[in-house]
């Protein structure tokens, strides 16, 4: 009998080693949202009270991924949600390095897969239509919180929206910024091939001057007490008044180089956002660039993507540390956060 015991406990990863070991909780949810035609995918990373079997999140031929207590029961108490949006041509398992991050710091982190602006079917035309993808996680939020095995977990008085370039945006919007549509064909005007983001909606056959109604909506979800965003997308488009009215705290972190990506830059020599909100804390860690957000890539990475001709997300600046920037990124939203 002990011989099968043991047998089971290495079949499920469940050794003594493995319990001994930090590992965050994870599981699924099937959200339904009226602005979608289909169900989306969700997913919650979460403190663990009673380990499960091991699973490895996000992991893939060019980028590692994280170890998860799969569908373990969550531990006792009341924690901090974070609800995070993936980058264009993300998605939610991609970041699982952030988000079993903050898991194992206390806090509960959501995400979903937004559709049309992810791994596969990351499409310019899809990419603007803004409110969707607030919309994706105010639906997952919803969802979670009629949630019975996850709800009572949630402390409600500080759930945080999060996210990452284009998801940066989504952070912002879920907080009450609002984008004009018609200082962002501005602004691409202005960058020409400079501007990345623009370079990639123009791919698309995106018409700059017909943008649509929801690229400007006001998308603010009132159980976000504070936001989040790593290198966001829109800044130079956001609405003063809207600006003026988010009173609320904003970290807003900048990797590195933004000159490499100035979309991102929300310094005095871009954007300025962090200088114009009411109550905005601006971080910034170098050496890094826009890509160094992403995952570590496995030893074969760089090579993978070169032979496919993808863009160098594997590549960093001189003397970049990519795990190091991770764990300052981590650490910046712990402090923020008061995990």
């Amino acid at each position: 009998m002990k011989k099968l015991f043991s047998a089971l406990l290495i079949g499920t990863g469940l050794t003594g080693a493995a319990m001994a070991e930090p590992h965050a909780g994870y599981d699924r949810l099937t959200v339904k949202a009226d602005h979608r035609p289909s169900v989306l995918a969700a997913s919650l990373w979460y403190p663990a009270g009673t380990p499960t079997y091991r699973g490895l999140v996000g992991d893939n031929a060019v980028f590692q991924g994280a170890s998860a207590y799969v569908g373990a029961a969550v531990a006792e108490g009341r924690f901090p949600l974070f609800v995070l949006s993936h980058g264009s041509g993300g998605n939610m398992d991609a970041i699982s390095w952030l988000s079993s991050a903050l898991a194992l710091r206390g806090a509960m982190v959501l995400a979903v897969n937004h559709p049309g602006s992810t791994s596969g079917d990351s499409s310019p035309r899809r990419s603007v239509l803004l409110d969707e993808r607030a919309a994706d996680l105010t639906a997952a939020l919803d969802t979670l919180l009629d949630e019975p095995a996850f709800s009572g977990s949630v402390d409600r008085s500080r759930i945080a929206s999060l996210g990452f370039s284009l998801g940066g945006a989504t952070a912002l919007n879920l907080a009450g910024l609002r984008f004009d549509r018609n200082a962002y064909a501005d602004y691409c005007r202005r960058m020409g091939d400079a501007g990345a983001d623009c370079v990639f909606l123009a791919k698309g056959g995106v018409d700059l001057d017909a943008l649509p109604q929801g690229f400007g909506a006001d998308t603010r979800d009132a159980r976000i007490g504070r936001a989040i965003a790593i290198d966001p997308g829109m800044t130079y488009a956001a609405t003063p008044d809207s600006i003026a009215g988010m009173e609320m705290p904003v970290l807003l972190i900048n990797l590195g180089e933004t000159r490499l990506f100035k979309a991102a830059d929300v310094g005095l020599e871009g954007s300025n956002l962090a200088g114009k909100l009411p109550s905005a804390v601006l971080k910034t860690i170098a050496p890094a660039h826009h890509f160094t957000f992403l995952a570590a890539c496995k030893p074969e990475g760089a090579a993978m993507l070169a032979e496919e001709k993808d863009d160098p997300v594997c590549d960093d600046p001189e003397g970049t540390d990519r795990a190091a920037v991770h764990q300052a990124i981590v650490d910046e939203i712990a402090a923020f956060a008061g995990l």
